[in-house]
């Protein structure tokens, strides 16, 4: 192997990837000249050409936007989740053996990275590696969303500068303090998967990039959200939050709102799904301790009177033995202000044959929420606030050029039709007027 690649230490695991392995096998045969006589240098090239193909799927996949080979060796370093790694996150370089050994690894991932393919490129005539070197060969990834590609265009350019292995180091390991390393230090949002070996956050890649600012109306209830989850990204006292109301009124979009305001001070999501609660502890227990700040969010949170997975989340929000972290908050929406459905029996401590004590019964399902130290109510707007809301997702789209008046009067008959008023119904009416401007 070339450089020295079988004396990784602490980067060892880079080994185990394909793509960097076969990259180390085919350098190692053309820096050998291994690769004499017409039919080795033809299944040489053949090596390079299908390896250059895998780089490019990856780079496709995750968005790179800077030379491939590069960029796909930075993808690697801020992806390895070792003990040195997780350690720099989470209280930066602290010197000693370790970082020496470290340093040692990423003296020889730096000839990796500097690498210079125009001896292979002349004398193999080959013309991929000028493809793989230009910075626009990937136009439209999909790491936008999740932020990937912007923290490995960030970082591929920090190190194209860096001008020796030392210089390299400093970068790298500062960007494991700034931002953070592996799945959590990539991504924005993850979903739960159980598996037979324990929990796994499976990371969320097609992420709505709504705004705020794309929430027309209910001013108070977005400042009182975007404040509580300021403080807590800050390190200070904030509050579980539960969004409740009417539906269509935006709750699920605030909380995706919350995710793209303040992904880059470190906030993470996990979705969780009504059967997975049970799970809550087991998820809190794995990402204390990390450098990031964790919401896990619950979407049309509520329960049947015969349920009883609410217990969970009872403990786990206050009142289990082990405290709550301070990175980890929990967010729900829901339809009810009370989440778990009463009926008119539970607030009868008289009923023949029934609960005894039906008022402790009654106290034992409105706790839940008010274990939710913030609740915001969103609520259906009145007929001006809906047609305001109306008239701001129109104004998106100038091309349905239909004046405000005529704009109105739609938009009152979809009301009629449709016998209710919210956001999610203004946005509805709007996509139906765009679809008949098209087939008109």
């Amino acid at each position: 192997m070339p450089y020295d690649v079988n004396k990784l230490v602490i980067y060892r695991n880079l080994m185990s990837d394909d793509i960097f392995r076969e990259f180390c096998e085919i350098a190692n045969a053309f820096d050998q000249k291994l690769y004499m006589g017409e039919a080795v240098e033809a299944e040489l090239k053949d090596r390079v050409y299908g390896w250059a193909g895998r780089l490019i799927a990856a780079a496709i996949k995750h968005g790179f936007n800077e030379d491939v080979w590069q960029s796909y060796l930075v993808y690697l370093l801020i992806s390895e989740e070792n003990p040195f790694s997780l350690a720099c996150e989470k209280t930066g370089d602290r010197g000693g053996a370790l970082a020496k050994i470290a340093k040692n690894d990423l003296t020889v991932i730096k000839e990796l990275f500097d690498y210079d393919f125009s001896a292979m490129e002349k004398e193999l005539k080959l013309t991929c590696f000028k493809i793989l070197a230009d910075h626009g060969l990937i136009e439209n990834g999909n790491g936008k969303s999740s932020g990937i590609a912007q923290n490995i265009g960030t970082l591929t350019k920090f190190i194209q500068a860096a001008e020796d292995a030392e210089e390299f180091y400093e970068r790298l390991m500062a960007f494991y303090k700034g931002v953070g390393v592996g799945k959590l230090g990539l991504n924005k949002a993850f979903r739960l998967r159980d598996t037979e070996t324990g929990i796994d956050l499976v990371p969320i890649s097609n992420i709505s990039d709504i705004q705020f600012s794309d929430l027309i109306g209910y001013e108070a209830q977005k400042e009182k959200l975007i404040g509580n989850t300021k403080a807590f990204v800050e390190g200070k006292r904030a509050n579980n939050c539960l969004l409740y109301g009417d539906a269509g009124t935006g709750k699920s979009s605030s909380i995706k709102a919350v995710l793209n305001r303040f992904y880059s001070d470190g906030l993470r999501m996990i979705e969780l799904q009504k059967h997975q609660y049970k799970l809550l502890p087991e998820i809190i227990s794995s990402v204390k301790g990390r450098n990031y700040r964790f919401i896990i969010y619950m979407d049309d949170l509520s329960f049947e009177e015969f349920e009883t997975d609410y217990k969970y989340l009872k403990a786990v929000i206050e009142g289990g033995l082990e405290v709550k972290p301070e990175n980890v908050l929990i967010y729900a929406t829901s339809n009810r202000r009370h989440l778990i459905r009463e009926t008119w029996n539970d607030r009868n401590d008289m009923e023949y044959n029934k609960d005894i004590h039906r008022s402790d019964t009654m106290q034992e399902k409105l706790s839940l929420s008010a274990r939710f130290g913030l609740t915001i109510g969103y609520f259906a707007p009145n007929q001006d606030g809906y047609l305001n809301i109306v008239a701001g997702i129109a104004e998106e789209h100038p091309e349905l050029g239909l004046p405000l008046e005529e704009l109105y009067s739609e938009a009152k008959k979809w009301e009629l039709n449709k016998g209710g008023r919210s956001g999610r119904l203004a946005r509805q009416l709007v996509d139906s007027l765009l679809a008949r401007e098209t087939t008109d």
